[in-house]
């Protein structure tokens, strides 16, 4: 049996892609088949469709860190035929063929079982970019005190921001979004941001080791030199949850925010989280943090694929992209 997938190929280094027939293989002991229906576009999926090494080793392959839909095969005690699951995340879509193809094989500790009240569709609109921006609020939530100053979110209009805007607004808390596009301005006061932040305007002053405090905590999606603004800016006892590097790796600080304003730098790394992390925040998706996302997601084709790829590398990506495959 074959079937469909977006398949990226090397020759003499140069990648491209395809939309190609592929032969499909039994699942392995201990994994399960799914049928998908639909994944979604995150940045790390344009670089493995790029041919980006330090995210898939070896090609041809197949992206897509995530998928949803039906069980196929299951080789495993855990599920049965015709579950409704979704995964995230973990090896799939870097090494391990992922949701641009119609069917995958993955180890069955990957898998989380869809929570009724949610649709596939609104899985792929939330996918791993809302299970980050999800476990940034929780952070926050849980560890910075009360405060009247706005949270600040940075790459507020890509999928881990948008989302994290939402939460946030929902949540009762002010919401100050930071973006380097101005045509956005509308787009993020309606899914919740009070006051919007031009990230040229941001970065025009020199960083300073201690600034006033004007936020009460902050999600940081791009790293770099906004990480490095907003540190000393954050009130004592806030939480910074940083989750992204697309503006730079490195970041320039002082202990200064840390030991004079106890300032918690937190880490968020949702692919590798524990199932059970994961299953508690798809549960909370489906409950107390339902939200209707289908003003920030725009549906495609596998034939969309590629445009919409150029895009979020060229850091054009507004919302979510869910990958929607045929019948």
């Amino acid at each position: 049996m074959k079937y469909s997938a977006y398949y990226v190929e090397e020759n003499d280094g140069v990648f491209s892609a395809s939309i190609s027939e592929l032969e499909l293989q039994k699942p392995e002991d201990g994994f399960v088949q799914i049928r998908v229906s639909h994944s979604s576009l995150n940045y790390k999926d344009a670089l493995s469709a790029s041919g980006n090494k330090g995210v898939t080793r070896n090609y041809p392959f197949v992206p897509g860190i995530d998928a949803a839909g039906k069980i196929a095969d299951a080789n495993s005690s855990h599920f049965i035929d015709g579950d409704e699951v979704i995964v995230t995340g973990y090896d799939m879509g870097m090494n391990t063929p992922g949701g641009f193809g119609e069917y995958i094989n993955v180890p069955a500790k990957w898998v989380v079982k869809k929570p009724k009240n949610l649709s596939t569709l609104e899985a792929m609109s939330i996918g791993t970019a809302g299970l980050t921006a999800a476990a940034s609020v929780l952070k926050i939530h849980e560890s910075s005190e009360n405060s009247d100053l706005p949270v600040l979110v940075s790459g507020a209009t890509g999928g881990v921001g948008s989302i994290a805007v939402m939460l946030i607004s929902m949540l009762g808390k002010e919401v100050s979004a930071l973006t380097g596009k101005s045509s956005s301005t509308d787009f993020l006061k309606s899914i919740g941001a009070s006051n919007i932040i031009m990230r040229d305007d941001y970065l025009q002053t020199d960083t300073k080791a201690l600034e006033r405090a004007s936020f009460s905590s902050a999600i940081d999606t791009v790293g770099g030199k906004i990480l490095s603004k907003m540190l000393p800016q954050i009130s004592p006892h806030g939480v910074v949850a940083c989750c992204g590097n697309v503006a730079g790796i490195e970041v320039n600080t002082t202990v200064f925010p840390f030991i004079l304003r106890g300032l918690t730098l937190a880490g968020i790394d949702s692919a590798e989280s524990p199932i059970e992390f994961k299953t508690s925040i798809w549960n909370k998706f489906a409950d107390e943090w339902k939200l209707d996302l289908s003003s920030l997601i725009k549906i495609v084709t596998k034939e969309d694929l590629q445009q919409e790829i150029d895009l979020i590398l060229k850091g054009g990506q507004q919302g979510r992209v869910v990958l929607e495959h045929g019948e």
